[in-house]
């Protein structure tokens, strides 16, 4: 069991009072320890390297000792609406007297998570205004602005707490990120807000309600003046590195942790399932495609990148990565059909071969579907006589309307499978 990695995602976590909230949290855990980081993106929707650093410790990170949490978009709504908060401030709603309002349900779950017993360090992410400096030095060079910053309520220590020295953390951290700085004017430094005493609107934080629980707590700031969400990612990584390294926290992780590294994979928009039978690749997708076979109610949408979601509009459904819009989806409503076959056969440049249901294959020149009476073939976009049937029917890319492609290079295809009037799945043909 040395070693184990778990991933778990846990859509809703649920409470006697509140067990309508919906925030996902994905545990990295290991039997060796109960030290755990939590790690908070998208409190604000408009600060997208916190949100987008989260969702890459999400998926290419391996934890191999002690355990890391993960929640990748707290504020899911603000997040696609790409606004600081739709229903105010998030994080300004962590009193006890905040009033009851829409953020209420989400700020008590996370409030739950945040006082789990194993829980022993919050780092909540976020972009902020300019570059923190202790002197005046410009407009945005100033001691009143947050960007490339380490916030701590205070500089006392937290009883009992092995990482409760949060000014000795903060500054441990600070330090080691300005060795790997891209310019020399992106350096950080650790902007204490004394809170308790200070700061009236920082005591209704996140950070503060952990502090004031003893549990220990940090906000990381980037700079929304960065010349881009790379280099605010690559900041808010090399940040939680530097914790997990202080908490003993042991790591791989399968890129290049540079300004290059990160800009390549935060293009990784990854895959949509829907019902299990369809799947679409966000990576190369057209910003609309019309008549996706759906249910007229209870679809399901797995997305691969922890930052997918959809919203429902009008009657289509817009998928999302984070704040991005990635492509709206019309749908034209089906029974879903049982007992479809798993396998199909096809001939692809003049060999047949078994592909499994849903899954994509690729040709060079022609492909053909064939025959079963089990099931009947719907080639979207093909140029054909009114034939209700398109399996055993020689297709190349000429024989396709070029209108109907998933892709913006227009290579990729849609061959629908249907048990008579009953949708079954969807597989795609890539032309070379």
């Amino acid at each position: 069991m040395n070693n184990l990695w778990i991933k778990i995602f846990l859509v809703f976590i649920a409470s006697h009072a509140f067990a309508s909230a919906n925030i996902k949290i994905i545990k990295k855990e290991n039997p060796d320890s109960n030290t755990t980081m939590l790690v908070i993106g998208g409190i604000h929707g408009d600060e997208p390297g916190g949100y987008f650093s989260a969702s890459i410790l999400a998926m290419h990170y391996k934890i191999t000792s002690k355990n890391l949490w993960i929640v990748p978009n707290l504020n899911k709504e603000s997040i696609q609406a790409n606004l600081r908060g739709i229903n105010g401030d998030m994080n300004r709603k962590f009193s006890p007297s905040q009033t009851v309002d829409k953020d209420s349900e989400i700020v008590q779950e996370i409030k739950k998570i945040i006082l789990t017993k194993n829980v022993s360090l919050v780092l909540n992410l976020h972009d902020g205004q300019g570059f923190y400096r202790k002197e005046n030095k410009g407009n945005i060079f100033n001691p009143n602005s947050w960007g490339q910053s380490c916030v701590i309520d205070q500089c006392k220590t937290l009883k009992d707490q092995p990482f409760g020295n949060l000014d000795a953390i903060a500054s441990t951290v600070k330090n080691n990120i300005n060795k790997n700085l891209i310019e020399n004017h992106h350096s950080f430094d650790v902007k204490n807000t004394n809170t308790k005493f200070d700061d009236e609107a920082m005591r209704l934080s996140l950070t503060y309600f952990a502090v004031i629980n003893n549990k220990p707590a940090f906000a990381i700031e980037s700079s929304k003046n960065l010349s881009s969400l790379s280099q605010k990612v690559f900041y808010h990584l090399l940040a939680i590195e530097e914790f997990m390294k202080i908490m003993n926290i042991s790591f791989t992780r399968d890129f290049n942790l540079n300004e290059e590294g990160v800009s390549k994979i935060l293009s990784d928009y990854g895959t949509l399932a829907i019902n299990e039978n369809i799947v679409l690749n966000f990576n190369d997708i057209k910003k609309s495609l019309n008549f996706m076979p759906m249910k007229k109610d209870g679809n399901t949408f797995d997305f691969s990148h922890p930052l997918g979601d959809f919203k429902k509009l009008n009657g289509t459904y817009i998928a999302y990565i984070g704040n991005k819009e990635i492509a709206t989806l019309k749908p034209d409503y089906f029974k879903m059909a049982s007992n479809c076959p798993k396998k199909i056969n096809v001939e692809i440049d003049g060999k047949i071969t078994s592909i499994d249901k849903s899954s994509d294959f690729f040709v060079n020149g022609d492909f053909k579907i064939i025959r079963d009476k089990s099931f009947r073939v719907n080639v979207i976009g093909l140029v054909s006589k009114n034939n209700s049937d398109e399996s055993g029917i020689s297709i190349n890319l000429k024989s396709l309307n070029k209108d109907f492609s998933v892709d913006e290079n227009k290579k990729i295809y849609r061959v629908e499978f249907y048990k008579d009037d009953d949708f079954c799945f969807m597989s795609k043909v890539h032309f070379k």
